[in-house]
């Protein structure tokens, strides 16, 4: 008996061990295309063995359920269901590392994981010293009642200078606009001020160190607050008040013509992947594209478009009495015949039916445009998947010439993606690959185009 005892308490210990070393986050790198793709898995143990999640950064996914967990010393497996993906690998205990092969649909990728997290190089993120001021900031939007924070960015020398507002994209952003470990307001905003130039980034609504609730925002109320950022920089005796601009990225690029439509002292626009199609068709044109690029079956793509044009429609056409929750679950099961789950529908619903995506999807940026004469840069990559240079390059060129506006350039730069990276696909997933954070050519028109401006005016 006192044996049997001995050889579960030592059973019992070494499965506690095992366990104890497994455990914890472990970080690598697969290599795609010549272009490095973080992977995280963090293994925790429980009552009742192991679990895992998953997070590719660079994809700016994090916290992915993993499946199943399966560690018999030294092997260890581990199934993400959902993306069709399986990781199995050989655990050194002297060297901490875990050496394997990552598989996803028929693809095998070599896969070393140790303990060490690896934070991508970024070439273009600023480095001390600056060669001018910056200071954290704090301004109001009085519409709205909320107090949202920023940071300035001054040159040196005698002021005052031209200066811009920088207005983010959709989804909550922080200042520097960072998405999967690039900072690209950041990096714009340091190329600006270096050339003369003063910047106000700041954190949206409910972000950082802003107050307020992103949830419930629709654009115009981020159009509030954007015009706030600026009437602010405007006041500053640091701002030329005949050369203070803003500076928009994609859904900034709606907000900002929604400002100078109804703001005199906004004396120039730069537009940056800005979107002039209806939010609607913009989401379907973007779906598509994305889904071509993929390598998605064409038929799959064609019935895609069928069922998700006909839910988009119907958020459109929707009217305040309509119960478009109710109404977009009836109309899922009916073109899914049931065949998608409950919490997987319930979650589409809750994203379609929010007042940020009813409001983008109804909003139609061309009538806004059509009534804007200042100078305005407008600048589409060629790669964007997610506003489509075409066709709304050639809306922005035909509402500005029906405005009658003498002062604008549209311009098409090869190879950009929606980030204005130098891209090979321009899928999402790539952003993070790529280890540029803004193209040099389209800061560099930037700051050049502003100052042109007004070298004209002198």
């Amino acid at each position: 008996m006192k044996n049997t005892l001995a050889i579960l308490l030592i059973l019992f210990l070494s499965h506690h061990v095992s366990g104890q070393n497994i455990t914890g986050d472990w970080y690598g790198e697969i290599q795609i295309q010549g272009l490095n793709l973080s992977i995280q898995f963090h293994i925790s143990e429980t009552e009742n063995g192991f679990q895992s999640t998953m997070d590719s950064p660079d994809q700016g996914a994090t916290g992915i359920p993993v499946t199943t967990t399966t560690y018999q010393a030294p092997n260890l497996t581990l199934k993400v269901s959902s993306a069709g993906l399986e990781y199995n690998g050989v655990f050194d205990e002297q060297s901490q590392t875990i050496n394997g092969n990552l598989t996803q649909m028929g693809n095998s990728f070599p896969l070393k994981l140790d303990r060490n997290k690896k934070e991508k190089e970024r070439p273009q993120l600023p480095k001390a010293p600056f060669p001018y001021k910056s200071e954290d900031i704090s301004f109001t939007n009085t519409i709205d009642g909320i107090t949202l924070s920023g940071t300035l960015t001054i040159p040196e020398g005698k002021g005052p200078f031209p200066s811009v507002v920088l207005v983010s994209g959709s989804g909550p952003q922080n200042r520097d606009s960072e998405i999967m470990g690039h900072k690209p307001f950041w990096v714009l905003a340091d190329h600006l001020s270096r050339n003369g130039i003063a910047v106000l980034r700041y954190d949206d609504r409910g972000t950082a160190a802003s107050k307020g609730d992103f949830k419930t925002a629709t654009t115009l109320d981020l159009a509030n607050d954007a015009e706030a950022a600026f009437t602010f920089l405007l006041n500053q005796e640091s701002s030329d008040k005949t050369r203070t601009g803003i500076i928009g990225h994609s859904e900034g690029g709606i907000i900002a013509p929604m400002i100078a439509e109804r703001n005199d002292n906004i004396a120039f626009l730069i537009l940056l992947a800005a979107p002039t199609l209806r939010g609607d068709k913009l989401m379907l044109l973007q779906k598509k594209k994305v889904e071509e690029k993929s390598g998605v079956n064409p038929i799959t793509i064609e019935k895609s478009q069928e069922i998700f044009g006909g839910a988009y429609y119907k958020i459109v056409n929707a009217t305040p009495e309509t119960a478009l929750a109710d109404t977009l679950h009836t109309y899922f099961m009916d073109k899914f015949e049931g065949g998608i789950p409950e919490s997987r529908l319930n979650t589409i619903i809750a994203q379609l039916t929010s007042p940020w995506m009813v409001g983008f999807m109804k909003y139609d940026p061309e009538p806004v445009l059509e009534k804007l004469t200042l100078p305005i840069l407008a600048i589409y990559g060629s790669n964007d998947l997610q506003v489509p240079p075409k066709p709304n390059l050639t809306i922005m060129q035909e509402a500005l010439k029906k405005a009658g506006n003498q002062s604008a350039t549209v311009l098409e730069l090869r190879f950009l993606n929606h980030l204005m990276q130098e891209s090979e696909t321009g899928l999402p997933g790539e952003y993070g690959l790529i280890p540029q954070t803004l193209s040099p050519e389209v800061m560099n028109l930037i700051s050049e185009w502003i100052k042109d401006q007004f070298r004209r005016q002198q």
